[in-house]
């Protein structure tokens, strides 16, 4: 596999239409996904001195974030809209080489900042609000 560019990684919301229209967030420089999983431990006396797990009992989590550069027009007013509406929407996330990661997301921060002598800055923080899934991309794209 080859080294992927970091900036071909996108952001996308829905209308919340149905079907689902989706708007790339613009302006982003840097973009990540974490996913976490709880771990359930059921070690006892039996357990021979090392931890047990359960597999799959766990709460699993994702949590996306983004920053950049802050671009006036219809997805920051999107953005801006479901923020203080606190909706909950679809939203994909394409990976280059891997695929997309598609889900329900609450946007949990949304930051602005600006210094005196620079650009508007802004950053948001999505909290995943039910279960994802991976749709990994045709070969070549």
């Amino acid at each position: 596999m080859l080294a992927q560019k970091g900036r071909d990684i996108l952001i996308k919301m829905s209308d919340g239409a149905t079907p689902p229209s989706f708007t790339t967030m613009g302006g982003l420089r840097t973009q990540s996904l974490s996913l976490n999983a709880e771990s359930v431990d059921i070690s006892h006396s039996g357990s021979e001195g090392w931890r047990e797990l359960l597999a799959g009992a766990g709460l699993r989590q994702a949590s996306v974030s983004g920053n950049g550069i802050f671009l006036d027009g219809e997805a920051a007013d999107a953005v801006r809209d479901v923020f203080f509406a606190g909706d909950i929407r679809e939203w994909r996330l394409v990976f280059p080489g891997m695929g997309v990661v598609s889900g329900l997301f609450q946007i949990s921060t949304l930051d602005y900042a600006g210094d005196y002598k620079g650009e508007v800055t802004f950053s948001l923080t999505l909290e995943s609000a039910g279960a994802l899934t991976l749709t990994p991309l045709a070969e070549g794209a």
